[in-house]
């Protein structure tokens, strides 16, 4: 199992939503992950985005929609 494997399945287990900045390859392992196994989502962010904005988009994720909107699904910040 690969460590981006064994990230998103850590995050699984726990319930959480993984925040990554492996645009790379964390969408590859995401998608064959979730072929097999239920996430609690993951967030990609760029390393661009200036950490404030980063902190106010997750503050904002967090307040404006629910756990169960995120399973099974990826996002790329910024939009």
């Amino acid at each position: 199992m690969t460590i981006s494997l064994e990230v998103l399945d850590i995050a699984a287990k726990e319930g959480r939503i993984l925040v990554s900045h492996d645009r790379r390859t964390m969408p590859f392992h995401f998608a064959e992950y979730i072929t097999a196994q239920t996430s609690a989502g993951v967030l990609i962010i760029s390393q661009d985005l200036p950490i404030q904005e980063a902190i106010d988009s997750l503050i904002l994720i967090w307040a404006a929609s629910d756990a169960e909107e995120w399973i099974n699904r990826i996002l790329f910040l910024p939009l």
